[in-house]
């Protein structure tokens, strides 16, 4: 298994906000997790890749419990999370973006390179001396994507990645997330878009206060509206 979770709990000061939380991915799998607001869904990525520390429970990524390891180790370690298009210089030019992600992670094996990225997303080549805070939305959530995947992360954590976007750009990031999990990448995505998840993903999590209430194949759960309505309300 790339990812075992045991019993996790973690929130925010007094307020707690996952409730012994337990999971597994395997290699390659696309795992979407499902819920409505305020359910835990960023807090439980946040809590896999380090930014809030869990109260209690185990992480085991690649066999090695990293719970209280720092977010710059459990990265080093090939966890890469992408957080509502953060993590891109807006000053420095889409290129300049890319070659830096590229460069801080040159001693591992490069299953990703600058140019490969390129081919994957058009509009990022198109848009190479463009600088990163003049990017559209949908263009900075690219970047976001293809920095992360420069790091040659083990998972990929993908938190909202189609939230606000044009309809058309988020059919792209759809089919960007379809390419990668045919290329064997493993991931977990969270996203409202009930069809963003479907699309892309293998397995599905439905989480209700603070932990998975069910987890099923993508297609199973397409055709259970009665478990859509009961736990997001669609």
């Amino acid at each position: 298994m790339v990812l075992e979770i045991r019993n996790l709990s973690a929130g925010y000061s007094q307020f707690g906000v996952l409730d012994n939380v337990s999971l597994e991915l395997a290699e390659g799998g696309f795992l979407g997790i499902l819920g409505r607001n305020g359910v835990g869904k960023t807090t439980l990525l946040k809590s896999i890749a380090g930014p809030v520390r869990p109260v209690s429970g185990e992480v085991l990524f690649g066999g090695e419990n990293v719970v209280g390891w720092s977010t710059s180790d459990i990265a080093r370690a090939g966890l890469a999370l992408v957080l509502d298009r953060k993590g891109i210089f807006r000053s420095l030019t889409v290129l300049e973006n890319l070659r830096l992600a590229a460069r801080l992670h040159k001693d591992k094996e490069q299953r990703w390179t600058v140019d490969d990225v390129l081919q994957m997303f058009p509009r990022l080549s198109e848009r190479s001396k463009a600088p990163g805070g003049g990017l559209s939305g949908g263009e900075q959530q690219m970047l976001a994507i293809a920095r992360a995947l420069l790091c040659q992360p083990r998972l990929l954590l993908l938190d909202e990645p189609t939230e606000g976007l044009a309809p058309k750009i988020v059919d792209e990031v759809v089919d960007l997330l379809q390419r990668l999990r045919k290329s064997g990448l493993t991931a977990i995505v969270v996203d409202q878009r009930l069809e963003t998840v479907f699309d892309t993903c293998d397995e599905v999590i439905v989480m209700s206060r603070g932990t998975p209430a069910l987890r099923s194949t993508s297609t199973e759960l397409r055709q259970r509206p009665e478990v859509l309505e009961e736990h997001l309300g669609v």
